[in-house]
């Protein structure tokens, strides 16, 4: 009979700073937390991923490689990030180099399900639930919708 490869949820190889609560299960490897964070189950943070200082990454969401969030930003229920955009027709598979870096402010709050692809997001933004943000965001304010859209100024 064949057994299959077991993987399970870890954390490892990386940089804590105080007062960080992890609720488990989780996958953080290779990245850096900032001080007073909490981070939900069902976690993924890979690794190259910086999260700031009172940050909150609530369950079921994924952080890809290359994903910078600033301070006191919260990461709503199943939001996702997106490193690769497909560029080649399909999956850039071992080729890295053509993944792109996403830059999150300050005082961002990401909604739940909420997909963010390889942008940059300025400070001061609340992106609504379920929201695809799909170009970089420049201006603070409230924005929604598939795409993201400016729905007001703050």
């Amino acid at each position: 009979m064949n057994q299959p490869r077991i993987c399970r949820a870890h954390i490892r190889d990386a940089e804590f700073g105080n007062n960080l609560t992890v609720v488990e299960p989780v996958n953080i490897y290779e990245c850096k937390i900032g001080d007073d964070c909490f981070i939900g189950p069902f976690v993924e943070i890979q690794k190259n991923v910086v999260i700031g200082n009172r940050c909150k990454i609530q369950s079921h969401a994924f952080i890809c490689e290359l994903v910078t969030i600033g301070d006191d930003c919260v990461v709503s229920h199943g939001a996702k990030f997106i490193n690769d955009k497909f560029q080649t027709g399909g999956p850039a598979g071992g080729n890295k180099e053509i993944w792109q870096p996403t830059l999150i402010g300050n005082n961002v709050s990401i909604g739940t399900n909420a997909t963010i692809l390889p942008v940059k997001i300025c400070d001061d933004v609340v992106i609504g639930a379920g929201a695809v943000v799909t170009k970089d965001i420049c201006s603070p304010g409230f924005y929604a919708g598939n795409p993201a859209k400016l729905l007001r100024e703050f």
